[in-house]
């Protein structure tokens, strides 16, 4: 049996999102950093917050990995 969850997102537009047997993290964060992820999103046109801590996090970690090997 398959949940489906329906959100409604700036520019007023249905997206609908599958029940996800992925890891799921809890982040506690600084108003601060919110605000940037947020304004991020936003900037990028992202419809969910979690989409913009992932893609922020995957670019961080393949900078860091092309640090590592020079």
């Amino acid at each position: 049996m398959s949940i489906y969850f329906l959100d409604f997102f700036y520019p007023l537009k249905y997206v609908i999102h599958m029940a996800t047997n992925k890891p799921k993290v809890l982040l506690i964060l600084d108003e601060d950093l919110l605000e940037r992820i947020d304004d991020y999103r936003y900037e990028k046109r992202i419809p969910a917050r979690n989409e913009a801590i992932r893609r922020l996090l995957d670019e961080a970690l393949k900078k860091d990995e092309k640090k590592d090997k020079k």
